[in-house]
């Protein structure tokens, strides 16, 4: 036995005890109750100190402090071996150089990603046990592999429904779909704390669960990883092979390997007459799953997709009359654990081989060269650098001159390499996986997918990229270092540069120690420096109540690393001086966002992620349940996330209205416009004038007359002619208004919808204009007609208040990184 502390820090007990089985341990049955995730850590726990064949490693916590687990089980040579094979697999990837000494092949399995498809945590206690306990005929196979299980990714989540079902569950089996455990509140076990979805989440490492995770998963790369899930509770259980569409980079190996796999578990579920389906809903596409990351990182990356959900409880009644119970869940998972392992077990060798072979042959990528233009913003920049290098994504600069795929204009034209330009070559291991992130459009087989169809980084983060074909030589770059500043002995002024997270975090700091700001609404100049439109004023004046002015202001600008320009005259050589009506005060906001039933969790906990995790600066979420006792005029901005606010009737939205009429400032989001549309709170509508209402009207009774006809296995199809499963326009933006300071003239945004919105009557900030802005990804011939002349962002004024209309969500996934300081804009600078 081995307790692992970090990757290679392992400590010896002395001394072996009986190995108990789960039953045992915990005094009932799996199946019988639901495990809290400190009962899964006692139980982890026990097992490593009791075995030779397991060593535990702690890798994370939570958000809420749970710890985050590994157990690495093989056979005890194996696990003393354990930091060899690990680089020589890293070697077969080209990450290490050497030649390998060992031929173990890795499997890992991770559990309940999603929190209340709960039954996975408990397979994953039966699993290790049938692998180590003795007597078991799978012992061998712990001579020929490493298996890395992940016993939980979602603790918070997790324990979040556990704890549901232990306060609500009936203390006898009722499978009553009807009974309130089955039919879990607000927002439910899925997501982590933040209310992130982490499936969605491997490749933007936004949460810390996920961050965690990924630094050891890329220190190992495994040559198999299963994700473990659940699904509504009539579906049979779903394995690979995968669904169309597959991603085109997705080897023939990788795809045959899954069949072979699938067909080793059918023979289990055949046996025992379980249902099964494979090759249909679940797809190899969108890169942050489970599934796909691992694929493109060389793997045989697989879903297993259990009926049950949060719905399912210890039993539930399905719609043939059968009950499903957490024992039949839990059986199915650890059927397809132990079958995976089996054929991993059988092919090992074929494994490696064909693990080496996807890392070593780069020349089926289309592009052979990435290209971001430097603009300047080295902060945009060195976030991006930071991704890079947590996904092992090597880049550096170049020169010369080479053809390519314009991201910005959609065609091949010639273009420059600067000095300063970011480059990333596929002449590396991670080649697939950084081609399929950056890839300006990426080719599908079938429109009908399971999620987003376009994710460029390029568009992501704002920056002017190409992609070419053509080979270049790539220098690996020097990171700067941040050089700490001296305060000045006096300054009439200090100024801030505005077009990057960092300057509003920077900004938040500020506000948080009552530092009075001013932002600048039109460019100027002061010896030869320029300053753009959402630049920082910090004024003596303003702060001259504050000891040690220049101090307290420098200090903080090296805690966030920002280069502050002294001013020691308030006279600019052009532009607005500092005493200039264009040179705003900055009242400091005090936000609410609504939050609970009627919001999109996901939504919801996006921003509330970003404002505590991201921005750092306070916010207040009120309830929609007691939201009519609230007193508003304790803020001054209120966010209406997306959702459905389905009990938010005419009293609430008076209430919000009156308070924005005197001098509030509300911000929707996405759905949340809904109950904007179309009233007399707001200009917002879908439509023009009746001129363009009317037009609609025809074009939808043409469409719906044309699908009448359309045959029934058909009608899926029919319906995404309507609809933009995430695609990326181009924006026109009016840069000269606040909610677009720090942008230039054009945006990209994500649509995950078919929503529309026509021009507002007030300031239209961000315009699709022409229904040919798709950049990238599907949108339906409907959607795409309908998506001309349409507002993404505007604002309108109401009495001495604002309302800022936010159509596609900056904060999706919080992925989208150039969307965020539009966010800030518009709780900052908008209606200031």
């Amino acid at each position: 036995m081995k307790i692992l502390t970090t990757l290679l820090l392992f400590i010896p007990l002395l001394s072996m005890a009986q190995i108990l089985s789960p039953a045992d341990f915990h005094g009932y049955e799996l199946g019988e109750k639901f495990t809290r995730h400190h009962q899964v850590v006692d139980y982890y726990t026990h097992i490593s100190e009791n075995s030779d064949k397991v060593t535990l490693q702690r890798y994370g916590s939570t958000y809420e402090g749970r710890p985050l687990l590994l157990a690495y089980v093989s056979s005890e040579e194996n696990l003393d071996n354990l930091e060899i094979i690990r680089k020589d697999n890293l070697i077969r990837a080209g990450i290490e150089s050497g030649t390998p000494t060992t031929n173990i092949p890795i499997i890992w399995l991770s559990y309940n990603v999603h929190g209340n498809e709960s039954s996975s945590t408990e397979a994953s206690m039966a699993t290790i046990y049938e692998l180590i306990r003795d007597g078991s005929d799978k012992s061998e196979w712990l001579d020929k592999v490493i298996i890395i299980i992940d016993p939980c990714i979602n603790p918070d989540g997790r324990d979040r429904y556990v704890n549901f079902f232990w306060q609500y569950g009936s203390q006898q089996l009722n499978p009553d779909p009807n009974a309130m455990e089955h039919n879990e509140t607000w927002p439910g076990g899925r997501p982590n704390h933040y209310l992130f979805d982490l499936n969605r989440d491997w490749a933007w490492l936004t949460q810390i669960e996920t961050k965690s995770r990924m630094k050891v998963y890329n220190k190992w790369l495994p040559q198999i990883h299963v994700d473990f899930h659940e699904q509504g509770i009539n579906s049979p259980y779903y394995f690979a092979p995968a669904a169309q569409p597959y991603h085109e980079l997705i080897t023939s190996f990788q795809r045959d390997f899954q069949t072979e796999i699938g067909r080793n578990h059918a023979k289990y579920f055949d046996q025992n007459n379980w249902f099964y389906f494979t090759k249909q809903r679940f797809d190899l596409l969108y890169p942050s799953y489970g599934d796909t990351y691992p694929t493109y990182n060389g793997a045989i990356g697989m879903t297993y997709e259990q009926a049950g959900h949060g719905r399912a409880g210890l039993g539930i009644i399905k719609q043939e009359g059968d009950t499903l119970t957490l024992k039949d869940r839990i059986d199915h998972h650890y059927t397809t654990g132990l079958s995976t392992i089996e054929v991993a077990v059988e092919n090992a060798d074929r494994l490696l081989n064909n693990f080496n072979k996807f890392f070593g042959d780069n020349s089926s990528l289309k592009y052979k060269t990435f290209v971001l233009k430097y603009d300047g913003n080295d902060d945009k920049f060195n976030g991006l650098k930071s991704w890079l290098d947590d996904h092992g994504i090597t880049y550096g600069t170049a020169s010369g001159k080479l053809k390519g795929f314009d991201y910005s204009s959609g065609k091949n034209t010639d273009f420059s390499i600067d000095s300063e330009d970011l480059v990333i070559s596929t002449n590396q291991p991670k080649a697939t996986l950084a081609h399929i992130l950056f890839e300006p459009k990426t080719k599908l087989v079938d429109s009908v997918t399971y999620d987003i169809t376009a994710w460029g980084v390029p568009y992501a983060y704002g920056i002017k990229a190409y992609a070419s074909d053509q080979s270049i030589s790539v220098t690996e770059i020097e990171k700067d270092k941040f050089q700490i500043v001296k305060p000045p002995e006096k300054a009439y002024a200090f100024i801030s540069k505005w077009n990057s997270m960092d300057d509003a975090r920077f900004l938040a700091a500020l506000l948080k120690e009552n530092i009075k700001v001013r932002f600048t609404e039109r460019p100027m100049n002061y010896k030869g420096t320029s300053f753009e439109r959402g630049s920082l004023v910090i004024a003596r004046r303003d702060n001259k109540n504050r000891k040690e002015f220049e101090r307290s202001i420098i200090k903080l600008a090296n805690q966030f690393q920002r280069k502050l320009d002294v001013i020691q005259t308030g006279f600019m050589d052009s532009g607005p001086d500092i005493g200039s009506s264009d040179i705003r005060f900055l009242n400091k906001p005090k936000i609410a966002m609504l939050g609970y039933e009627g919001t999109s969790s996901l939504a919801f906990g996006a921003m509330w992620h970003f404002m505590e995790q991201e921005l750092e600066y306070p916010v207040t979420i009120l309830g929609t349940d007691y939201f009519n006792r609230v007193d508003l005029s304790n803020y001054n901005v209120l966010i209406m996330q997306s959702g459905w606010y389905s009990d938010f009737g005419e009293g609430e939205m008076k209430k919000i209205m009156e308070w924005v009429s005197a001098g509030g400032k509300l911000i929707a989001v996405e759905g949340a416009l809904n109950k904007l549309k179309d009233t007399d709170y707001s200009s917002l509508s879908a439509y023009a004038d009746d001129k363009d209402k009317n037009e609609a009207k025809e074009k939808k009774d043409e469409r719906t007359m044309a699908a009448r006809l359309v045959p029934y296995e058909e009608r899926e199809r029919e319906f995404i002619k309507g609809f933009a499963p995430g695609a990326i326009y181009e924006v026109k933006l009016d840069q000269t208004h606040p909610l677009a300071f720090g942008y230039g003239g054009t945006y990209y945004t994500l649509k995950t919808g078919s929503n529309r919105v026509a021009y507002l009557d007030g300031n239209n900030v961000g315009v699709i204009v022409d229904k040919d802005d798709l950049m990238s990804g599907f949108a339906g011939q409907y959607a795409q007609e309908d998506m001309a002349e349409s507002l993404v962002f505007g604002v309108e004024n109401k009495g001495r208040g604002q309302i800022v209309h936010i159509v596609d969500n900056p904060m999706f996934r919080s992925f989208w990184q150039n969307g965020k300081l539009l966010m800030v804009n518009a709780m900052f600078f908008v209606g200031q």
